[in-house]
């Protein structure tokens, strides 16, 4: 089969098992990868019935990061609900339940035991901070580890749609503090928040010890806007693709609203 990004992410892990920062990006794809999470029963509005297997040492549900790894386990036609590993994570916190990930199928077979899950959910349930603070200079960024970057494109990569723009721009503020931020251009009403939160946890899961970044947001008519274009490094994102609004929304795809286990 086709390698995928899980795997590469987890042979990266597997290469370097005393390396955080390989460790932290395996987890970030988890998150970030659309799952395919096998079911008992076909899945019903916002209802998922998981097949559960009862080890000794705790229940397991099965995901794989591909319908046709799912179909090389199973060996036959099953139920399955497509979901985000964030969203699986956030629906099994604290519920003492287990992730087998492309188990037999892949060289990405992992087992991921409950307080692993109940650890990735804690982490993507972060909020970042809101501050208020007034910049006096902007500047070239410097300094930035590659696994921030990285993760940037990473995730802002699934922001398609979200802003018309965004810069990496170094900054310094009235106290003489230097930081960098990252400045979103004519974002889309409401996405601030998600916006936001994928930039924090960009920064989270590239390993950066008591890293930060800043991160706000201009309209393109803002004096700034023409600032930050002169001084940041522009971070490309993708243009929204046209979607067909009589599909009803897959359970799982509104992260305000989980699906229910039965």
């Amino acid at each position: 089969m086709t390698e995928t990004p899980l795997d590469r992410a987890h042979a990266a892990m597997e290469a370097a098992p005393e390396n955080d920062a390989a460790r932290l990006r395996f987890y970030e794809r988890l998150a970030d990868n659309e799952l395919f999470l096998l079911l008992t029963a076909e899945a019903k509005d916002d209802s998922l019935s998981p097949e559960v297997f009862d080890l000794s040492d705790a229940k397991w549900i099965l995901v794989f990061d591909t319908e046709e790894r799912l179909a090389a386990f199973t060996g036959r036609e099953a139920p399955y609900a497509a979901l985000s590993g964030r969203a699986i994570a956030q629906m099994l916190a604290g519920q003492g339940v287990g992730l087998g990930v492309n188990l037999e199928v892949a060289p990405s077979s992992i087992l991921l035991p409950p307080e692993a899950v109940d650890w990735l959910a804690s982490t993507l349930g972060h909020a970042p901070e809101e501050v208020e603070g007034r910049i006096s200079a902007f500047h070239a960024p410097g300094g930035l580890p590659d696994a921030l970057l990285e993760g940037l494109d990473v995730k802002l990569s699934l922001a398609g749609g979200l802003a018309e723009s965004a810069y990496l721009v170094g900054t310094e503020d009235e106290a003489g503090r230097r930081s960098h931020l990252l400045a979103f251009i004519d974002a889309r009403p409401g996405a601030e928040g998600p916006l936001a939160k994928a930039a924090g946890e960009a920064l989270t899961f590239s390993g950066i010890d008591q890293g930060e970044m800043d991160v706000a947001f201009f309209a393109a008519s803002d004096p700034a806007a023409a600032a930050l274009a002169r001084h940041g490094l522009r971070v490309e994102l993708p243009k929204a693709e046209p979607v067909d609004r009589k599909i009803p929304a897959a359970p799982g795809s509104d992260p305000d609203k989980p699906p229910i286990l039965r």
